[in-house]
């Protein structure tokens, strides 16, 4: 029951400028307005991402060499028989702030985001996390902080340096034909960084796409309705009774 002392008591929000208090018909004005802006920002998002799907590609040339939990491992098993590989540049590792206990905090905030993989993969693209740290020491800081669910490999030499993220974190995307492999994006870091971890924006960096009927993408591209594709991490499957 609210007395008349509640209503009166002190703000928690002194200081701060806040908005004014309304009326819900104000309210609800106010959030319809304010979404016009936002349907035309998932366009141009949308636009954007379409943009993305029309880059062009770099032949990847040279071999590189990763270690895995089953040992050595060449980018091509990384991409773990799907069609595409995202893979993001993390510092864990000798030299970083919080080894050997904890990996660089922007990059453990991005692993704290990241989405079951399974989803990435009912869309034919795989993830990775590289780091220079060894395998041991990444099983127990997975282990730890709850990561089990992104696959992680060891870097073991230029790869940091030719996909520009020797200095700083960073996501690269790649394609393959076969076994002839081209790099298709590159994220820089930065502010880049933080919107990932969400599988729809995972897919967005791809060439591919999220693959969905909707999106505006090259001609002959693969693409499902949505919903069609969508699993149950657990299980890996669709709803056999969704219509």
């Amino acid at each position: 029951m609210t007395t008349s002392s509640d209503n009166h008591q002190k703000s928690e929000l002194l200081g701060m400028q806040t908005p004014p208090i309304v009326s819900a018909e104000e309210w609800m004005a106010a959030s319809k307005q304010l979404l016009v802006k936002e349907k035309a920002h998932s366009r141009a998002r949308d636009a954007l991402a379409a943009e993305r799907r029309r880059m062009p590609w770099l032949a990847v040339e040279k071999e590189y060499a990763f270690i895995g939990p089953e040992g050595k491992m060449s980018l091509l098993d990384l991409f773990q028989s799907q069609r595409q590989l995202i893979v993001y540049r993390a510092f864990f590792e000798p030299g970083v702030s919080g080894w050997p206990e904890h990996a660089c905090i922007g990059c453990s905030m991005v692993a704290d985001q990241v989405a079951h993989p399974v989803h990435l993969n009912a869309r034919d693209t795989s993830l990775a996390f590289v780091s220079r740290a060894p395998q041991p020491d990444i099983n127990r800081v997975k282990a730890r902080m709850g990561w089990e669910h992104i696959p992680w490999y060891t870097l073991t030499d230029d790869f940091e340096t030719d996909f520009g993220v020797e200095e700083w974190h960073g996501t690269n995307a790649f394609i393959r034909d076969g076994k002839r492999l081209f790099r298709t994006y590159f994220n820089h870091g930065g502010r880049g960084d933080e919107q990932m971890g969400n599988t729809w924006n995972y897919l967005d960096i791809t060439a591919l796409g999220r693959q969905e009927s909707w999106e505006d993408s090259p001609r002959g591209y693969p693409q499902t309705p949505p919903y069609d594709w969508w699993v149950w991490h657990d299980t890996g499957v669709t709803d056999p009774d969704r219509s």
